[in-house]
């Protein structure tokens, strides 16, 4: 059995979307398949109970993990799959320490731990992984996007020396090596993929990201006392805003998950303002992502968000118009 999290995201293939955490993908499709469980998301804004802290928080979330492993049969779990941080899941930076006590129940149940840098990889985070950000010592990683530039497709996994011996006793057993994929080592994906990554270190585009993480976040943190802002979140590169009905409560304007058609549909609002001032964010519900190119420039990110905040602003007086905001 493989163990994801709620709302955490790694694909919309048949396992794959057994993985992701997310409603949506699921209906109509008889998901999650047989063998992939779900665990708690690490969501703090969202998800502590009152009076929790942080860290009662992170250690609750292990203990509930722990929880579902004892259920299950500890011999019956083989991995964990996470994203250093949830993407398509809401931009969920997870509290401090949160991944140490994950890892530590892994290992207590001699469980592998796979971090999907899909998103993170390559410098999102402020680091190169999301796993040196987050502390995480995977002993899978996989990673896409961000390995080409995007300019054709190619994926990898890698792997640490337990996993690897593991496949090549096996492999030696069978003549043949037991594990690979149909389109693998693409020649020309891989020189494309080779050439990004030159590129990368040519423009010291990793620090460049890292550099400019700082005002990114305090751009993001700017945001925190909008009228329409219950949480700004981020880390990195990587940032997102919660529109909430009322800031007190911390009271959705629609329940449903992302990409559900909602009553209100306060995160499309905001969504459709930005994109009428040439502004392309992520909408997810009541949850909008930010995700520039790390190529952009400190004068560009001012633009940017000076934009966002006009459609906060222009979301808001819809929201007000219609009887739907509380304030």
């Amino acid at each position: 059995k493989i163990i994801s999290r709620i709302k955490g995201y790694h694909g919309v293939t048949v396992a794959a979307a057994s993985l992701t955490g997310l409603p949506a993908n699921h209906r109509s499709f008889d998901l999650p398949i047989q063998g992939i469980l779900h665990t708690s998301c690490p969501h703090y804004y969202r998800f502590a109970k009152d009076g929790e802290t942080e860290e009662q928080f992170a250690t609750r979330c292990a203990e509930e993990l722990e929880a579902l492993i004892l259920k299950e049969g500890p011999e019956t779990c083989a991995a964990m799959i996470a994203e250093p941080v949830m993407g398509a899941g809401g931009v969920i930076v997870p509290p401090k320490g949160y991944y140490e006590k994950i890892q530590a129940v892994c290992r207590k149940y001699d469980m592998l731990f796979i971090a999907d840098e899909v998103i993170c990889g390559f410098g999102r985070t402020g680091n190169v992984w999301g796993c040196q950000t987050l502390n995480i010592k995977p002993d899978i990683l996989t990673c896409a996007k961000a390995l080409s530039a995007s300019f054709l497709p190619i994926s990898a996994v890698m792997i640490n020396d337990q996993v690897f011996q593991a496949l090549a006793s096996e492999s030696d057993k069978i003549g043949t090596w037991g594990h690979g994929f149909t389109y693998s080592g693409h020649p020309v994906a891989a020189a494309v993929a080779l050439e990004a990554q030159k590129i990368y270190d040519e423009i010291d585009l990793f620090g460049h990201a890292k550099r400019l993480s700082p005002i990114f976040q305090k751009h993001i943190q700017s945001f925190a006392d909008h009228p329409l802002v219950g949480e700004a979140m981020g880390i990195g590169m990587f940032g997102a805003l919660e529109v909430v009905k009322d800031k007190k409560t911390k009271e959705a304007f629609d329940t449903k998950e992302a990409f559900d058609v909602v009553a209100v549909g306060a995160g499309l609002k905001v969504y459709n303002q930005a994109v009428a001032r040439g502004l392309f964010i992520r909408n997810m519900g009541d949850r909008i992502a930010i995700c520039p190119p790390l190529i952009i420039n400190e004068t560009e990110l001012a633009d940017l968000f000076g934009r966002l905040r006009q459609s906060l602003d222009a979301a808001l007086a819809e929201l007000k118009s219609e009887g739907h905001f509380k304030g």
